[in-house]
């Protein structure tokens, strides 16, 4: 068995020094991101998640009435 030489340990401490400014890095990064969002107003925001909400619903209902058509319908042609 060998020990490690110089290199090796200098790159193992490297590698975490450079795992550490990676993740700094990447929380700097993902603030600046964030900082480029634009949010939307509270008017936008509520006329939207209510046309969400509409369309959901809608969507639901008319799947719901398809499914009672085809089971009415399957019912009556295998009766």
């Amino acid at each position: 068995m060998t020990s490690p030489t110089s290199e090796d340990t200098s790159a193992k401490s490297s590698d975490a020094t450079a795992d550490s400014a990676a993740s700094s890095g990447f929380l700097a990064d993902t603030v600046n991101e964030l900082k480029l969002v634009v949010w939307p107003s509270r008017q936008q925001l509520f006329s939207e998640s209510i046309a969400v909400i509409l369309m959901v619903s809608l969507s639901a209902a008319t799947i719901a009435a398809v499914s009672r058509f085809f089971g009415w319908a399957s019912s009556q042609v295998f009766r």
